[in-house]
């Protein structure tokens, strides 16, 4: 569903007719009434994304494949990319390709995930509802973004205090429009402050996680545990600095720290895994430096804009 309540588009690509039925089976398999759509090469699903942006049928997630004929996986998202509008639909790539470098490539390029092939249902499924969450978050926040730019482009420094997901969520989208490419800083800003929620203020752990996304009920737990007396009384704080062409953000909680340094690049040992990547995100594509300090209680992320 999107965010009014309609049916989520989703567009599957892939040059292989088992693998668009197979991946159709497993969405129809849901009972979700999803409105599904297929295209067996780039070539074909860019031109579906140009017919259909900016327009009521526009896509909400896009399932692609990364080897392909005519047009590759990574030549479609490197023109979604560059499309003003196309540019904010969740691609979740699907490839045999999961070496770091590939990894790296794909996700500086836009995708919003990568599954690797074989994958199971219940892994597919959970990437598309997290997904698909995302959009929704986006279509929302996006709607107010042009007078927060114009806002935003005046500040110099603000601090924040949050407790909850959709306060982290809107206190990103707005500070994401006081650094050079918002996009970008939405993104890593945006990951950094949901973990100092969940894993942070409450203490959620990455194999917690990983069972919550499979179950698809990671949101609800999250509220369940802001309303325990342990965690009830938490919160985290952001801190914005613009100094020159230098933009940063420093983000605190409340937890007991963790481990972060395994979590600061793409690890091909977690590419299976439904969640994991927005540390290295930040790191690799959203900032120009991100350093951890007391424990991984604090993090503090800069951009350079070098223009």
């Amino acid at each position: 569903m999107d965010e009014n309540g309609g049916q989520a588009r989703i567009l599957i690509v892939d040059d292989e007719p088992m693998n668009l039925a197979i991946i159709t089976q497993y969405l129809e398999d849901t009972g979700k009434d999803y409105l599904l759509d297929t295209a067996a090469d780039g070539l074909i699903a860019w031109e579906k994304l140009e017919a259909t942006a900016s327009s009521a049928e526009e896509y909400d997630i896009i399932l692609l494949d990364r080897m392909m004929p005519k047009m590759d996986g990574m030549e479609v998202l490197h023109k979604m990319s560059a499309h003003d509008s196309l540019r904010h639909i969740p691609v979740i790539f699907q490839t045999a390709k999961s070496s770091r470098d590939d990894i790296l490539e794909g996700m500086r390029a836009g995708a919003f995930y990568y599954l690797t092939k074989p994958f199971e249902e219940d892994m597919l499924l959970s990437v598309v509802s997290r997904a698909l969450r995302d959009r929704t978050v986006f279509k929302r926040l996006d709607s107010c973004r042009e007078n927060t730019e114009r806002m935003m482009g005046l500040l110099d420094h603000a601090d924040f205090h949050f407790k909850s997901l959709n306060e982290a969520r809107n206190i990103a989208s707005m500070l994401s429009n006081a650094f050079p490419d918002p996009d970008r800083a939405f993104m890593g800003i945006k990951e950094l402050m949901i973990n100092a929620v969940e894993h942070g203020n409450l203490e959620i752990t990455y194999d917690e996680k990983s069972r919550l996304n499979l179950e698809q009920n990671w949101e609800e737990e999250v509220h369940r545990r802001q309303e325990l007396p342990e965690y009830r009384d938490r919160f985290a704080t952001a801190s914005f600095k613009r100094e020159s062409n230098r933009f940063s953000i420093s983000i605190s909680d409340g937890g007991s720290g963790f481990d972060w340094e395994k979590f600061m690049d793409f690890d091909a040992g977690r590419v299976l895994d439904n969640h994991g990547r927005g540390i290295a995100i930040a790191k690799n594509i959203a900032f120009s430096d991100l350093v951890y300090s007391d424990g991984g209680r604090t993090v503090m992320a800069s951009f350079v804009d070098e223009k």
